[in-house]
Order: C-alpha cells, then sequence, then structure tokens
C-alpha cells in the first residue's frame, strides 16, 4: 500500500466517521449521545492527517524528482545511467493485509452494522439489578411511568408491596421469548455496544410486534410469586402496547426524552 493510499484511507475513515455522526444518527447505534463529540472530532483529525499525509507525500515525490535529475551520470559508452531508485525497493509500502482496514471504513460510507437489539438481548441473561434498601413512596400518576430497572426492584424487593395493583407504563423494545411470549426490553451500555447489558421484563396479553420494534406497555404486575421477594416474576400483565419512536436515550434504561432527531434506531 503506497503512501498515498494510505492517506486516502485515512481520509476515508475520519468521512465514515463524520458520516455517522454529523450525517446522520447511526452513531447511536453503537455509542451513548455523550460519545457524539468525540466521534465528530475523532474524524475531523484523520481527514486532516489524512490530507496532510498526502500533501506531505507529493512533496516529497517532488524532491526526489528534482533530485534524480540533478545527480544523473553517463556510462563511458556516452548513455545516461538509469535512475538508480527505479531498481530500489519500495520501502513505502505496506503489507497487503493493511487492505483489509478499507473494508470498515467503507462500511461506515455505505453499509452500517445494525443496532444491538433483540438478538443480542434474546442471548444474554437480564442485568443484575442493585440492592435497594429503601423506597420511596409511589407518585399518584396513573399510569405511573417506570423504568424497567425500577420495576424489577419494586416487584422483587419492594417488602411494602406498592407496585400491587398500580398501572405503570414502560418503554423498550419487542424481543421474542420462544413460541409463547415476549420480553419487553432495555439494552444498556456504559461506552459503547461492547459492554451492552439487558434489563428485560416479561409481558403477558396484547399483540406481540415484530422484533426490535419500539413500544409503550402500560399494565400491571403479573401475580407469580410472592411480591416483594426474590421469587416474584418481573412480569407485566398488558393492557395496550403501543408503537412508539426510538428515544434519544436508548441505550439507557431511563424515562424515554423526545426524539429530537431522525434516523438512529
Amino acid at each position: 500500500m503506497k503512501r498515498s493510499f494510505q492517506a486516502g484511507l485515512l481520509v476515508l475513515c475520519g468521512l465514515g466517521l463524520l458520516h455517522i455522526s454529523v450525517v446522520t444518527d447511526l452513531c447511536l447505534r453503537y455509542v451513548k449521545e455523550s460519545m457524539r463529540p468525540l466521534l465528530i472530532a475523532s474524524g475531523v483529525v484523520l481527514v486532516l492527517l489524512g490530507i496532510a499525509g498526502a500533501v506531505l507525500d507529493r512533496r516529497g515525490r517532488r524532491d526526489s524528482e528534482e533530485h534524480a535529475h540533478g545527480h544523473g551520470h553517463e556510462h563511458p559508452n556516452g548513455h545516461e545511467d538509469e535512475d538508480e531508485h527505479a531498481h530500489a525497493h519500495d520501502h513505502s509500502a505496506m503489507p497487503r493485509v493493511a487492505w483489509l482496514l478499507l473494508l470498515p471504513a467503507l462500511s461506515l460510507l455505505f453499509y452500517a452494522p445494525p443496532a444491538l437489539g433483540a438478538y443480542t438481548a434474546a442471548r444474554q441473561p437480564a442485568k443484575p439489578v442493585a440492592r435497594q434498601g429503601a423506597f420511596d413512596p409511589l407518585p399518584a400518576t396513573s399510569p405511573l411511568p417506570m423504568t424497567l430497572s425500577d420495576f424489577t426492584s419494586r416487584v422483587r424487593q419492594d417488602r411494602s408491596r406498592a407496585i400491587k395493583g398500580r398501572t405503570v407504563t414502560m418503554t423498550g423494545i419487542v424481543t421474542p421469548h420462544g413460541k409463547d411470549g415476549w420480553d419487553l426490553t432495555r439494552i444498556i451500555i456504559n461506552c459503547c455496544a461492547a459492554d451492552a447489558q439487558s434489563v428485560k421484563v416479561r409481558i403477558y396479553g396484547g399483540p406481540m410486534l415484530a422484533a426490535d420494534t419500539w413500544v409503550s406497555v402500560t399494565g400491571s404486575w403479573h401475580p407469580a410469586g410472592t411480591l416483594g421477594t426474590g421469587s416474584a416474576q418481573v412480569a407485566l400483565d398488558a393492557r395496550t402496547v403501543t408503537k412508539v419512536p426510538r428515544p434519544v436515550n436508548g441505550y439507557q434504561d431511563a424515562l424515554p426524552l423526545p426524539t429530537t432527531r431522525s434516523g438512529g434506531s
């Protein structure tokens, strides 16, 4: 791989990062919203490095040509000696395997990998919910908006059983669970898709929509096991299941924020 191609590859990678973080919201498939400025900065740096590399390479080749013309000499038979550099090894070359770096750069521009979703969640256990000693009284709002983690804690740890009989609403993605049901899921990442974990609530009743569909489910705790103990099933008897847009904070187990940009999924 010539130095000019190396510079082009840097520019291509930089443009790919800028494409998924500025032109579209595709970066939100892989990182949290707070990481977007770092991706933009990285893309700008890669583009500038590529341009600088191309300029320096072109200048170096021009200087080499001028040097070659200035030091040419002739054989005794009168013919000009061929440029010694023409037969020298090209030390600017890189192993052919370096061409593989071109694939991820092109994928960012033309085919971005899909977001984490039901496929990932169905193949990993639910994220353990932190132990909580005391619970504040629940607001009187009905239906009560809750995160999946809060609902799980209330079901299995709240000895006051405040969640009993309450109508709650939660938002997440549809994750098929065998042939007879599905889970409402939120995928949580601390930094990027590599550290993703899932929080799940089993849903009984209501329509089962396609996997990875973002939905808001309203219902009440499904009575199975002893509420307020580890035997209680983290499940909901659904009354309504409504399609919703993917929230901006889709990689957090938080109450949904309004969707302000399009393109993420």
